[in-house]
């Protein structure tokens, strides 16, 4: 059943996200950015976390969740540290993804061998 509800949630995330492409001026940079400012708007209030636990990855895994992680890494070290934690808790949170991320574009780049447009 979960997987359901993961497929469902993502789905209705990726076809509000390609009804904003479609049918509106945004450009795609600007609607990612709109995803991760809507996951740290609904995981600052608090409305993120019971989807996630509901959806599992299918809330989890699309731009909004990386901007609930963010916000929830932010929330975490301030309680922990106080104000310093402003600035470390969405670098902290955040880095194992990004990493990530760039590791395996860099290792995609070297098995593909990536050229320019022609």
């Amino acid at each position: 059943m979960i997987y359901i509800k993961a497929f469902i949630v993502g789905g209705l995330i990726c076809s509000l996200v390609q009804f904003f492409l479609d049918h509106t001026r945004l450009m795609p940079g600007r609607v990612m950015v709109l995803l991760v400012l809507s996951g740290v708007i609904l995981g600052g209030l608090g409305l993120y976390e019971p989807l996630i636990a509901w959806a599992g990855c299918g809330a989890s895994v699309p731009l909004s969740g990386f901007g609930y992680n963010l916000v929830r890494g932010v929330m975490e070290a301030v309680d922990a540290e106080g104000f310093i934690g402003l600035f470390k808790g969405g670098l902290k949170a955040g880095a194992a993804g990004t990493s990530a991320a760039l590791v395996f574009s860099y290792l995609a780049a070297l098995v593909f061998q990536p050229r320019m447009k022609k």
